[in-house]
């Protein structure tokens, strides 16, 4: 079957990148085709927003969305330009976020002693609810008396099926092993029914050992023995930052890729690096594509392509142990394109 694939570059470096797995996916033949969306922050000064108004419906009949990054403050603020990733995930109900962090070969990392694959984790990140939802508002503006409420909110269905997909994923791994995390000392109605839930649900799984664990002391942890961690399950806010940490001590986010799912397939998942737009390097070649190739191998195992998706990933390491092409991130002179092309020669 031929996939429909909605490529969606964004802002700063977000062409550059998406540039690259683009050549992937031409280079393992995918049966698809490819439709590029060019919205990005510079809409806004023009229509008010930084994608159509009808740009969900655009997208719906697609089956993946590959995206680039968003985001340049020049041309618009930070929170109008991150609403289309936002609305993405809810309106397409991409509830799962999968961020793998793992210490490929060739990558350095900031922590002594470790040697590649010894940090092996993947965190499933409940993505449409919790703390980023847009409940709330600000009251009495510019006065002594204003106010802001942010509020964060937890359904039973949106914490089981995330945590049910976060022990469903350790059922395929080795360790075998979930860390939830939460702060339920502190909040004591939504993160008491996460740990409930999560009882629930683990009494589902008696083969998968499980940890309950603060979120402050995951995040010490995830620097002081990364390699205890196996699948990681956290609300929006904490899976975030946590995956941030976990980013940077398996060489940085220039590899880290991620998936925005909807396990049903009802509506498209979008794939994406988990690095910003960098609109200082914007259009220099600077930029480090490898993250974007991960989530386009990432992208291509979700569509049931396992086999070329497993080829993307062998190149890539094989790209990463030859040690020779690298853009400056990791200590190299190389342009975005010339990493992109050593990886396709190796597929």
């Amino acid at each position: 079957m031929a996939y429909k694939i909605a490529l969606y570059p964004g802002d700063g470096i977000g062409p550059e990148v998406v540039a690259e797995a683009e050549k992937v996916i031409k280079k393992v033949k995918l049966d698809c085709t490819t439709t590029k969306f060019d919205w990005n922050s510079s809409l806004y000064a023009k229509i008010g927003h930084c994608a159509p108004e009808d740009f969900i419906e655009q997208l719906r009949g697609f089956d993946a969305i590959l995206l680039g990054a968003l985001g340049n403050k020049d041309k618009a603020p930070e929170h109008v330009a991150v609403e289309p990733l936002l609305m993405m995930r809810k309106n397409f109900d991409q509830y799962v976020n999968i961020r793998p962090s793992v210490l490929l070969p060739g990558v350095g990392t900031p922590l002594k002693d470790k040697k590649e694959f010894d940090i092996d984790l993947v965190c499933i990140r409940e993505n449409t609810e919790g703390e980023y939802t847009t409940l709330g508002g600000r009251h009495y503006v510019g006065t002594q008396q204003e106010c802001a409420m942010q509020i964060n909110y937890f359904t039973r269905i949106g914490v089981e099926r995330i945590i049910r997909y976060a022990f469903e994923t350790a059922k395929k791994r080795v360790k075998k092993h979930v860390t939830s995390i939460t702060k339920s000392n502190v909040l004591k109605y939504s993160m008491v029914m996460w740990d409930e839930i999560l009882e629930e649900v683990a009494a589902d799984y008696p083969d998968i050992k499980y940890t309950k664990m603060y979120v402050d002391a995951a995040a010490m942890n995830l620097v002081r023995c990364p390699e205890t961690f196996d699948v990681i399950v956290a609300s929006n806010l904490f899976g975030d930052i946590l995956t941030d940490i976990s980013a940077i001590v398996t060489g940085g986010i220039g590899f880290a890729g991620s998936a925005n799912l909807n396990p049903t397939r009802e509506m498209p998942s979008m794939f994406e690096p988990v690095h910003g737009s960098a609109p200082d390097i914007a259009g220099q070649q600077k930029a480090n594509p490898i993250a974007a190739i991960m989530s386009c191998a990432m992208m291509i195992e979700f569509l049931g392509e396992k086999e070329i998706a497993k080829k993307i990933e062998a190149a890539v390491i094989e790209h990463l142990k030859d040690d020779k092409v690298k853009t400056p991130d990791r200590g190299g002179n190389n342009k975005t394109s010339e990493v992109g092309d050593d990886i396709v020669a190796r597929l």
